[in-house]
């Protein structure tokens, strides 16, 4: 016989008490008295215009309730972790950041091995810059396509820009600007890629670029940085805090400065050199491995 609602809340609610629960993605679940959560950014909050209406009703019924459950919260930099504390008024030992990590599969790759799957991405191996990102307003799509725009023609042809990533939100004029450039033959609009190709698509760039605004840690960057690929962002404080001395910094708000940028990192074949070798040390620092040896530390202070 199946037992009314009531019932089945109350069976969840014991068996929670008496567990361990983390909720990775902002919020515990309404039958648990408390727990661990993460809370990857706060950019629902620093930019609620550039969130879907519903995603935003889902955080006022359920952010609030989770936050003040919460027996300790992950964060996964110490930028956003600053940012918990000081929005939210949580002391310091409240608070964790715990970096996240790029999968083994992402690493350096000769051109042979990466040519097969990128032609069937209509791609050459060393022959194209690449931006992984979902298309919406916070990761400043619309200004690299303008500041690419603005690249000398031969090397805008030479090096055309492919861009791959969920199709996103609140991006309609963004949509005809991709359009555009797709039929002036210097953007690869790719869309969503599959997971397995991912990695050779990251070692086959010549040149990585992620201007996003605002992360709360910025994995593409890494994943990047891992395969061996020179990396330009945004000069935002996660970026920053992630990248370190490993990638070159820009202000995507500046067009003319960010294609000025962009020109130096394609045609400077010795800071791309030196560059790709700060970033593989530097990416060798995050790992799953330690994320979830981090998170269990965080699990055996919490719950002794």
């Amino acid at each position: 016989m199946r037992l009314p609602r009531w019932a089945r809340r109350w069976t969840v609610r014991h068996r929670l008490q008496s567990s361990l629960v983390h909720g990775p993605n902002y919020f515990l679940p309404p039958e648990a008295d408390s727990g661990v959560i993460t809370v990857h950014d706060l950019s629902i909050f620093r930019y609620p215009d550039a969130h879907p209406a519903a995603r935003l009703r889902s955080f006022e019924r359920q952010f609030e309730s989770s936050l003040a459950r919460a027996a300790h919260v992950i964060t996964d930099s110490e930028t956003v972790r600053l940012e918990v504390i000081a929005d939210f008024g949580l002391a310091e030992t409240e608070v964790t950041a715990i970096p996240l990590g790029a999968g083994e599969e992402y690493q350096p790759r000769s051109a042979k091995e990466v040519e097969a799957p990128l032609q069937s991405l209509g791609l050459k191996p060393g022959e194209y810059a690449l931006c992984v990102s979902t298309l919406e307003p916070r990761k400043k799509i619309a200004e690299l396509l303008r500041a690419w725009r603005h690249l000398p023609e031969g090397l805008r042809n030479s090096a055309p820009l492919a861009l791959a990533g969920a199709r996103g939100w609140l991006n309609e004029q963004l949509h005809e600007e991709i359009r555009q450039a797709s039929a002036a033959g210097w953007l690869k609009h790719l869309g969503f890629v599959p997971e397995a190709v991912l990695p050779s698509l990251y070692a086959g760039a010549r040149l990585f670029l992620y201007p996003s605004i605002y992360e709360g840690f910025g994995l593409p960057p890494v994943e990047a940085m891992a395969s061996g690929v020179p990396v330009l962002v945004a000069n935002r404080l996660c970026l920053l805090e992630i990248c370190g001395d490993a990638a070159k910094c820009v202000d995507p708000d500046d067009v003319i400065g960010f294609s000025a940028a962009i020109e130096e990192a394609l045609t400077d074949s010795r800071w791309r050199m030196q560059t790709r070798e700060r970033g593989l040390e530097r990416a060798a620092a995050f790992s799953w491995e330690r994320c979830a040896a981090q998170t269990v530390d965080v699990y055996r202070s919490v719950f002794r």
